[in-house]
């Protein structure tokens, strides 16, 4: 059964693009060389808040298991992997991940 790891971050609207382009070119390839057994890649969703002035961004990493998850992050598994180079252009960001389990319902 594959595992959906859900982790939230935002930004301000003037570096929501860079935080993309962080993400696409710094922490995504860093995490596919990591070459962690299980994992199948990363999602990203964008939407912005102009009232707040800030843009929410949600991270979906797909692993064929919860020990996939766990060979990543360590035992402390829920904890965020928000790198140094992400922390720079985020605004705020969740401390922890949630794990979902992906049930087909067809």
């Amino acid at each position: 059964m594959a595992i959906k790891r859900v982790w939230h971050g935002w930004t301000t609207l003037e570096n929501a693009d860079l935080y993309e382009q962080t993400l696409r070119e710094h922490v995504a390839p860093s995490i596919a060389a990591s070459n962690i057994s299980g994992y199948q890649g990363i999602e990203l969703l964008r939407v912005a808040d102009p009232v707040q002035g800030e843009v929410a961004f949600i991270t979906i990493m797909t692993f064929n298991s919860l020990e996939n998850v766990i060979a990543f992050q360590g035992d402390d598994y829920t904890r965020a992997h928000v790198p140094g180079v992400a922390q720079k252009v985020l605004k705020r960001w969740d401390e922890h991940a949630v794990h979902y389990e992906v049930r087909d319902v067809n």
